[in-house]
């Protein structure tokens, strides 16, 4: 469970982030950073921080702030309810993404799941995202994400966002509870 103490430090360094890849946001949004860590106890290699916009029943708009080497664990966005799941693109703003989707991969890749949860990392299709450069994924799509040694900034923009229904490969994380803070 994520600390007070925790949450300032990460939503302070994605505040720097922010401001590193030019993203200006307002001390109100700056107010409401969230910092998932996905219940897991090891944020500084699994986890993130945001930014939402705007998530209304047609679109969102988000930034993604990765601090070096931290990874977004696996998960899919699915059906809900007859509507089909968030297609969403990222763009890079900063640094260099290491992204992941289900199919082949050509070999080798250049993220590496973090230590001791290999398994729960399956997809191997690499996409490399440096700032300029963007990729969308469609729904119900298995992917994860990592930042490289720069840490990452990632625009998203997406269909409405229901993180509470994501689905993660890995059975420990509970997607409903992944941004609680004490």
């Amino acid at each position: 469970m994520l600390t007070k103490q925790d949450y300032e430090y990460f939503s302070g360094e994605a505040a720097k982030y922010l401001a590193k890849a030019g993203i200006a946001i307002t001390e109100e949004e700056r107010g409401r950073i969230e910092v998932a860590e996905y219940e897991l106890g090891c944020i500084e290699k699994v986890g993130l921080e945001l930014v939402v916009y705007v998530n209304t029943e047609r679109c969102c708009a988000k930034e993604l702030v990765l601090l070096p080497g931290q990874t977004c664990p696996e998960h899919r966005h699915p059906e809900i309810n007859g509507e089909e799941g968030k297609e969403e693109t990222f763009r890079c703003r900063y640094g260099k993404v290491y992204l992941y989707v289900e199919g082949e991969g050509d070999g080798p890749i250049q993220g590496q799941p973090p230590e001791g949860m290999e398994e729960y990392f399956t997809c191997r299709k690499e996409i490399i995202l440096n700032p300029g450069e963007q990729y969308t994924i469609m729904p119900n799509t298995f992917h994860w994400f990592q930042a490289g040694p720069e840490g990452a900034v990632v625009s998203e923009f997406s269909t409405k966002s229901r993180d509470e229904y994501d689905i993660y490969t890995d059975p420990r994380i509970d997607a409903a509870g992944k941004r609680n803070v004490d």
